[in-house]
C-alpha cells in the first residue's frame, strides 16, 4: 500500500514471515504526522539555533529523539542502535541519525542549567533560552489534549520518585521507599483521569516530593485554561489538603 509521511510518499510491503520490528509501525504513525501537520509543527516551532555550519539540522535532532522514544529507549547510549536503519530516517524526512553525544548536546542546549560560575548575562541567556523550550513543548503538549477537555473530566495531580544511576543534574537523596538512599527525581505529574492523557509533567530534584511543590505548576495549568476548559475535580492524595492548595483552589472555584 501506498502512504504518505513526512519524506514523501513510500511503499508498504508486509512480510508475512518476517519478525516483528520496534519500528515497524512506523509508516503509518508517520502518516498521521504529516497528514496533521503535528511533526512539521513541532520542528518549525523549535527554537534550537546553531552558528555552526557542522551542526545538525533541527529534523535531525528531533527526529532522532522521536525514533529513540518510540523504540523504548531510556538512554542516550541506546540511539546507537538505530544508526544502521536507513529507512526510518527517511520516512521522517531526515538526512540522517544523529549520534547520542550530538543528541545529548542538542537537549542541554534547548534547556541548559544555571551555572553559579556563569556571569549574570549569562544566567539571563540560559532563563530566557529555557523560557522559549518550555513555551515550545507546552504548545505541543496542549495540541494533543485540548480536544479532550471539552468534556467533564477530573484532573489527577500525582508525584513519582524515579531512581537515578550516574551523575544527573538534580539527582538528590529524597523520600524513596523503593531503595532508601538511592538519588532520585521527583516526577511531577497532571493527568486527564481515566483516559490517563498527560496534560503536564515537571521533572524536580528527589526532595521536591510534597505537595507545594506541585502547586505551582498546576496554578498556571489551571490558569490558563478558559472556564470551560477546566476541570469538574481536582483530585490528589492527602498531602494536597492544605490550607494554601485549599485556597487556591477555592478562588478559582474548583
Amino acid at each position: 500500500m501506498n502512504v504518505s509521511t513526512p519524506g514523501g510518499r513510500i511503499q508498504v510491503r508486509w512480510d508475512e514471515g518476517g519478525s516483528a520490528t520496534a519500528l515497524g509501525q512506523l509508516p503509518f504513525f508517520a502518516e498521521y504526522l504529516e497528514v496533521t501537520g503535528v511533526f512539521d509543527r513541532w520542528v518549525d516551532g523549535c527554537p534550537m539555533t546553531y552558528t555552526s555550519p557542522n551542526a545538525p539540522d533541527t529534523v535531525d535532532v528531533l527526529g532522532t529523539w522521536l525514533l529513540s522514544i518510540l523504540d523504548g529507549q531510556r538512554r542516550y547510549a541506546h540511539i546507537t542502535g538505530l544508526r544502521g536503519d536507513g529507512v526510518a530516517p527517511e520516512i521522517l524526512g531526515m538526512n540522517k541519525i544523529i549520534s547520542d553525544e550530538s543528541l545529548r548536546r542538542a537537549l542541554a542546549h534547548l534547556a541548559p542549567t544555571q551555572d553559579k560560575r556563569c556571569s549574570e548575562t549569562e544566567q539571563a541567556d540560559r532563563k530566557a533560552k529555557l523560557a522559549q523550550s518550555t513555551a515550545w513543548m507546552d504548545t505541543a503538549l496542549n495540541e494533543s489534549t485540548s480536544e479532550a477537555l471539552h468534556a467533564p473530566w477530573i484532573l489527577d495531580v500525582d508525584t513519582t520518585v524515579k531512581l537515578l544511576y550516574g551523575n544527573q543534574t538534580g539527582a538528590e537523596v529524597g523520600y524513596n521507599p523503593t531503595k532508601p538512599g538511592r538519588p532520585s527525581h521527583t516526577l511531577h505529574t497532571y493527568w486527564i483521569s481515566n483516559i490517563r492523557m498527560v496534560l503536564d509533567v515537571e521533572v524536580q530534584d528527589g526532595k521536591s516530593g510534597s505537595a507545594k511543590h506541585s502547586l505551582p505548576r498546576m496554578r498556571q495549568l489551571i490558569e490558563r485554561l478558559t472556564p470551560e476548559e477546566r476541570p469538574v475535580l481536582v483530585r490528589g492524595d492527602n498531602a494536597f489538603g492544605n490550607e494554601r492548595a485549599m485556597a487556591f483552589l477555592r478562588r478559582h472555584q474548583q
